[in-house]
Parts: C-alpha cells; structure tokens; sequence
C-alpha cells in the first residue's frame, strides 16, 4: 500500500481543524472585545453629533470596525485607533477612553471638545499618533504626556488655551518625529532650543504663535554644536526679529527642506540659510525686509541656490529690480514677491528658469518691457504681473510664448491697446483665470466658450469692450465684465449651465432687455450685481433659486412691479440694493423674517407704497437702511431701536463678503445720500450705519426710541410730513456726522442736548416751525444760515434774528446823524447802504450791457440772479425787522 494513504487523513484532519479554527476566530474577530466596545459607547453618550458622525456606534451593532471612525486589529480585535478629526463633536472626553489599552492612534482635531486636558491620556501609553488641535480644551498640559514614550506624532496645536509649565516632559519621548505646539505660549521657557534638540528624530517642528520673541534665553551654550535632524521649521507670527537667528543656527542642517519664518519683524537674512544644502522651500512672507533684492539674492548663494525651489517673500519691503542674479537659482519652481517696493526692469533672465512654474510679482513698481525675445517656455503655467507697468502700454505679445499658461493676471498694468485676435486662441480648454482688468483695452471680445476649464474665472472689468456680451464657458465660477460699453441683452447667462457659478458683475455697462428666467441653474451664486444699464421688467420667479446668495444689487435700472414672492427665498442675502427703479407695491414683511443676516437694505428711489413694516426690526444685523424717494406713508416704526447693528460700536458684518478667487475679494458698494449728495462708497462702507427715510409721506413723531441707535452716523428724515418735537435725547446720538430733519412740521425748540454734538458735519433743520433760541456751541453756530431757514420764530446765531432779551441797538436817526453816531448803525444795517448803492450801480450797468450785446452771458447772469435772490430777499427781511424794533 502506498504510504501517501496513511498521511493524507492526517493532513486532511489537519487542514478541517484548522479551518475551522480560523473561521471560529474569524467569528469572534467580527465582534468587539465587549470591554472595548462599552468603552466607546460610553465615549459617544454625552457628546452632541450635530452632523451624525457617531450613528453607527449603535448597541445592537456588534463589530467596532464597522463604527465610523474606529479602526481595530484584524488578529487581537483590540481597538487601535480612535479617528474622529473634523466630526463636529462637542462635549468632554470620558475617562471610559482608559479601557482602549490598546489604543495607538487618537486624533480629536477639530471637535469643540471642552474642559481641562485630561491627564489620563498619560496612561495611553501605547500611542504613538495623538492629535489634540484646535478644541475647546484650557489648562497646563499635563507632565504625565512625558510617559507617552512611544509617541512619534503629537500635535497639540491651541487656540490660546493650553498653557506650559516647563517642557522637561518632553524630553522623554525620544521616538518623536513631529511636533506641533501652535499658539502655545513659551514666552518663559528659557532654554526650549536645549529641549528640541534633544529629540534626536524630530523632523518637523510647529511653532505658530508661541511668543518666541520674549524668550530671555532660548539656548545654552552646550548645544550650540548639536546637530539636528529637523526637515521643516514653522516659526510663524513670533514678532522674531534679526537676531532670532542666533538661535534659529543649531535648529539648522542640511537636512532641512522646509523653512517658515512668516509674519514676523525679520529685516534681513543671514548667510548661513545659503548654505543649507538640501534648503527647498523658504517662505518670509510678511517681514519688514527693507534690503535690496540683488543682495538678498546673493546672500541665498551658496548650495541653497541650487536646491531651493520655492520662494515665497510677499508683503515686504524689497527694493531694487529683478536682476540677473535670478538665473543661479535653477532650480525654482514658484517665485512669489507681490507687495513689494521693487522697481526697475525684470530681467530677461527671468524667463530662462528651467522649471519655472509659478511667477508672482504683483503689486511691485516694476517695469515690464513690451517685448521679449524668448524661446517657448514650456513650464510657465502661473503669471500675475497686477500693478506692475507695461512700458509702451501696448499688449505684451510675449505673453503668446507661454503654452501652457493656466493663470494670466496682467490687471492694471497700464495697457492701452487691443486684444491680437489670436490671444484669445491660445490656451484652448486649459485657462482657469484671465484678469485683464483695470486698463485701458478696446474692442470686442469674441467667443471665450471653449479656452476655459471648469471653474474658471474671466475678468475683464474697467475697460473700453464694447458690443454684444460674446459667448462664455458653461463651467464659470467668476465673470466679471464691469465697467464697460457692452451692450444688448443677458440671454447669454443662460449657457452657463453647470451649477459652478458664484459670481456675476455685469454692472457699469448699457445691457437692456430683461433678466431671463433662468436663475435655477444658479444654486451656487453668492454675488449677483446687474446694477447701472437699461434692464427693464418683473424679477424672474426664478430668482428665488439663488438659495446661496449674499449680494444682489439691481441699483438703476428700470426694473418695476412687485418683488417676486419667490426672493424670500434667498435667506442668505447680507446686502439687498434694488434702489432707483420703478418696483412698486408694498415694502415686503417677509424682509424682515427671512433675511436674518442682512446688514444693508436699499430701496430708494422706486415706487413702493405702504407702511414701513414692523417686522424689519428683526434685522439685527442692518446698519444701512435707505428707504428714501418712494410713497410710504404711516409712522416711523419705534421699534427701529431693536437695529443693534446701528447700536454696538464696530460692525457687526465682514463687508468683503464674497472671495472672487485666490488673492482677491468682491468688496460690497453702494451710492449712498452723504450730507447733501451721491456718492459711491466702497471700502469706507463698512463703517457707515445710517438710515434714510427721507422724501415720503411718512407722519407723526420722530420715535424717542430712536435716540437709543448709539452708533448712527446718518440719520435723514427730511422731507416728509413728520411733525411734533425733536427728540429731547436727540444730543445722545454723539457719533452723528449728518442730521437733516429738514422740510417737515417739526415744532418747538432745538433740544439744548444737542449742542453737545461734538462730531456733527452736516445739519440740517430748515422749513419747520421751530421756535425759540438755538442752542449754543461751537458746533452749531457754525452752520450756515441757510440750514436754519424756513423757521420763522427761531432766532439766535448762526441766523441775523436777535432772540428777545439781547441787546438792542438804538434805532439809527433818520436824518441830522452827527458823525459820532455812525458807529451806532447797525452792522447789517450799515453794509446794506454801501452794497446796495454800490451794487445797485454796478449792476444796473453790467446788466443793462450783457442784456444788449451777448445772449449766451444774458443767460449765465439770469440764472446767477435766480440764485442770489432768494438770498437777498432774507437779509432784506432782516433788515427791516430791525428798523422796526
């Protein structure tokens, strides 16, 4: 018999018992260890899950691995890591995470977890990743994290509520290869230099916000010499200024790759960092670097030029141009220096970097010549040359070069000039942004549908384009085509059909027609301006689909009827500017209800009738109200008081509400009525609170409580039919600059408090029936007259009016006046006679010579005439009430 038959059912026995071994492990594998899995239910019970991360940590589901969040050992089926980073959780971490004895990997980043740093995490100590940055969590970081000897990873990155005892903790984690103690003061840590050297792994270190400038003394002597194995250093925003680079030298080798000395005080650069060797990224953004850029190269010179492939230095103050020192550093990939002082010419060698890929010189004085004599370029993919000045103000057709250019920013650069034809066929299906803004460009734009990819932006604002708005991409994210001369309709917006647009300026142009009714497509739109052209017709019911938006601004325009019931739809607006058009109808309550976050709300210059509805009190937000030029009549709702935007001092909105794309934002704008004219207010925006009530049919008293609106800088209610007494609280309002109350049946007196109005520039009470005498103070006397008139029985300076109980003068004789007695006649009085008789010549001359020989000044002196007599007729009447007493 064959003795393969006797070892076969050994073999087989074998192989079933084994199977079935393993498949009876299997089984128990698919469960959690019970301790474990009670553990993490009792971690999740207090916590809130706003967003449902934990929902499937469920009793009745037995296998941990399947728990969001929960990875477990495929063999033991101890749980191992713990990755909840970025699940929105809020409460405090349970003391049941002790039971995870196993655990290696904690990650809490980014919850709201609360509380004092728990100590026990001490006891986890087979972590070896823990990350505990940017929670709610206070307290001094415990000392028993120095048993956490397994530790490879600890980023304990605070918000500003960790504190540091000493830092001997950490010199017991020998295993330790990254670092992160972001906003971590160490201001009184003498000596943390010694500490990170001796974490002999260490290869990235985090110190943003550490007070690293009042450190007496960062290192001892002994270490000086230690070498250091550290890749990459973030030594961001530690007001470190030059001589940080003491220290920063033992940090140092030819290991690092990675250097961040960002938003501090550093005027220069040693030359020790052109000797790092293997040094490839260098980043000084927002320093106060005042050197000439030539000798910041040259201090770069060593074998960091060969290897440094990213310099990132904007928002400093380089000087000097960009010369052809640039061509030793081979090996740059992104060269970003916008916001400087740098000036001069950009050498040609510039464009001869073989892997340059990114070039960022914005925002600088340099001039950039109109022609280049350069070869293709094949890795040029990022130019921004903002502000920078084209010599020539022609098109730069050295631009053509580039083939695989993706981000072309040439705004502002003084171009005055056409676009070539073939420009606009360079970079088909591969351009993400064009910004030619902010020149002087002419002509027309022909059909950009296909240059672009998804999410591009086009920006051709503030030019000279004229003719019919051409065909654009379906995948836009930004077209902004302000401030020129295109004309016809906006059927166009329809092509862009999907979903990526965020932003539509079409504003400053001559587009007429109707806004088509296809705004569904547009769930991702935040800014929508269409302000200043000839559109005309009913909003669309479709604009209610704009569910994202912040902005919509339709200022002049000739747009009418009702606001479309559909727009309360769009609960996200923070500015709603529909002013100077013919919509009609009532103020809509649903305003008030749905726009919670609004904080300007123009409907000037329409045709909307009604009451002011009580519901826009809930506007908590609002600090522009104009409401001026339309029909609304009824009282001036009191509760207005609950505007607490117009109430706490600051704002209580961030008025750049929209970012276009990188590096630029989309600052809200609005005409505004600002002490007696129009005008366009952009940056200075966000600093007015005002309401404008003027020119309706408004009646009744002005609301005591509107006094309470603290931080008003603009209040106007002129010109309606508001009667009663000024507000006596009216002098509380101290941060008013403007005030007219004028043309309405305001009667009594000036309240006295307001001569306390020490910031008020602009006042006007004129065309009332005030009485009695103006307050006294510097302020107010210094009015002119004009802003008085109108009120009969007011009297006192600036207005000629003596109240009664001043000083009378004697009545001067009318006949045998000696020549002591001239020194008596009023002064009014006195240089009545002499400009009367005097102007009385002059003018009866010069107006009887213009009147025969020149048509063109007959009518210049008319309508000066027209202009003065009102004022003549004043003083007249003055002057005659005087005679009189």
């Amino acid at each position: 018999m064959n003795p393969c038959v006797f070892i076969v059912p050994p073999l087989l026995l074998l192989l079933l018992v084994t199977t079935t071994a393993s498949q009876l492990v299997g089984d128990k594998m698919n469960k959690c260890l019970d301790n474990e899995r009670d553990a993490l239910l009792l971690f999740k019970a207090p916590l809130q899950d706003p967003n449902g991360h934990l929902s499937t940590w469920r009793v009745d589901q037995h296998d941990c691995s399947k728990w969001s969040g929960i990875t477990c050992n495929n063999q033991t089926g101890h749980v191992t890591g713990l990755h909840i980073g970025l699940y929105s959780l809020i409460g405090e971490i349970s003391h049941s995470l002790l039971n995870l004895t196993y655990l290696n990997h904690l990650d809490l980043f980014g919850n709201s977890f609360h509380g004092i740093i728990p100590t026990f995490i001490g006891s986890l100590t087979r972590l070896r990743y823990l990350d505990l940055r940017y929670n709610s969590l206070y307290g001094a970081i415990p000392q028993e994290f120095g048993n956490l000897t397994n530790l490879r990873v600890l980023y304990l990155g605070s918000k500003g509520g960790f504190r540091v005892e000493n830092l001997e903790w950490l010199f017991q984690l020998n295993h330790l290869e990254e670092l992160d103690m972001d906003g971590i003061s160490l201001a009184k840590q003498n000596h943390w230099v010694d500490v990170i050297l001796s974490l002999r792994k260490l290869s990235y270190l985090s110190l943003d916000r550490c007070e690293l400038s009042q450190v007496m003394y960062p290192y001892s002597s002994s270490f000086l010499n230690s070498s250091s194995s550290i890749e990459s250093i973030y030594l961001v925003n530690n007001n470190l200024t030059s001589s940080m680079y003491r220290w920063l030298f033992p940090l140092t080798s030819n290991k690092l790759r990675v250097l961040d000395l960002s938003r501090n005080m550093l005027d220069g650069i040693p030359k020790y960092l052109g000797n790092l060797c293997s040094l490839e990224a260098l980043s000084l953004d927002n320093n106060s670097l005042v050197v000439e850029f030539p000798d910041f190269l040259n201090n770069l010179s060593g074998c960091a030029s060969l290897s440094l492939k990213m310099l990132y230095a904007p928002r400093n103050q380089f000087t000097g141009s960009l010369s052809s020192e640039i061509q030793n550093f081979s090996s740059i990939t992104s060269l970003v220096l916008s916001n400087n002082h740098l000036n001069g010419s950009i050498s040609e060698k510039l464009w001869e970097l073989p892997r340059l890929e990114t070039l960022d010189l914005s925002f600088n004085n340099l001039r950039v010549p109109s022609t280049y004599h350069l070869s293709n370029l094949s890795y040029v993919k990022y130019i921004d040359l903002t502000s920078c000045k084209l010599l020539g103000s022609r098109f730069p057709k050295w631009i053509l070069t580039f083939k695989n250019l993706t981000f072309l920013d040439l705004s502002n650069t003084g171009i005055s000039d056409t676009v070539p034809l073939e420009f606009w066929d360079m970079w088909p299906t591969q351009l993400q942004h064009l910004n030619l803004s902010s020149n002087n460009i002419s002509g027309k734009v022909p059909d950009l549908s296909s240059n672009f990819v998804q999410s591009s932006v086009i920006d051709l604002s503030s030019n000279r384009f004229y003719g019919p708005i051409p065909n654009v991409p379906s995948a836009l994210s930004t077209l902004s085509l302000s401030r020129n001369k295109f004309s016809g309709g906006i059927a166009f917006i329809c092509q862009i059909v999907d979903g990526f647009l965020e932003f539509l300026d079409l504003s400053h142009n001559s587009l007429t027609g109707q806004l088509p009714d296809c705004l569904w497509l547009f769930k991702e739109l935040q800014v929508l301006n269409l302000g200043h052209n000839h559109l005309f017709g009913r909003l669309p019911p479709s604009i209610g689909s704009l569910i994202q938006l912040k902005m919509l601004y339709l200022y002049k325009n000739n747009f009418s009827g009702e606001l479309p019931f559909s727009l309360k739809n769009c609960t996200s607006l923070k500015s709603l500017n529909l002013g100077a058009n013919k919509f009609s109808g009532n103020v809509p309550f649903w305003i008030g209800e749905r726009f919670s976050e609004l904080y300007v709300l123009i409907l000037k210059s329409n045709k909307m009738s009604g009451t002011i509805p009580l519901e826009l009190c809930q506007l908590a937000n609002l600090q522009i109200l104009d409401m001026s030029m339309n029909n609304l009549h009824g009282t001036i709702p009191s509760c207005l008081s609950n505007l607490t935007g117009m109430i706490q001092q600051g704002f209580s909105q961030d008025v750049q509400l929209y970012t276009t794309y990188e590096q630029e934002t989309y600052v809200d704008h609005a005409m505004i009525q600002w002490q007696g004219q129009e005008r366009e207010l952009f940056s200075t925006l966000k600093e007015l609170k005002s309401i404008d009530l003027s020119s309706n049919n408004l009646t009744g008293r002005i609301p005591n409580e509107i006094t309470n609106l603290y931080d008003l800088i603009v209040l106007n209610l002129s010109k309606n039919a508001l009667f009663g007494e000024i507000p006596q609280k009216i002098g509380e309002m101290k941060n008013l600059l403007t005030l007219d109350l004028s043309r309405n049946s305001f009667t009594g007196r000036i309240p006295s408090t307001m001569s306390e109005m020490s910031l008020l520039n602009y006042l006007d009470v004129s065309f009332n029936k005030l009485s009695g005498r103006i307050p006294s103070s510097t302020q107010l006397q210094s009015f002119p007259p004009s802003r008085f008139n109108g009120n009969t029985r007011l009297c006192g300076p600036p207005l000629t009016k003596k109240c009664p109980g001043d000083e009378e003068p004697e009545a001067p004789p009318l006949i045998g006046k000696g020549e002591g007695d001239e020194e008596d006649i009023d002064e009014v009085e006195r240089w009545f006679y002499i400009g009367g008789g005097t102007g009385f010549v002059t003018g009866f001359w010069i107006a009887c010579s213009v009147l025969l020989l020149n048509q063109q000044e007959r009518h210049a002196f008319f309508r000066f005439y027209d202009n003065v007599k009102d004022w003549v007729y004043v003083k007249v009447v003055v002057f005659i009430q005087n005679l009189q007493k």
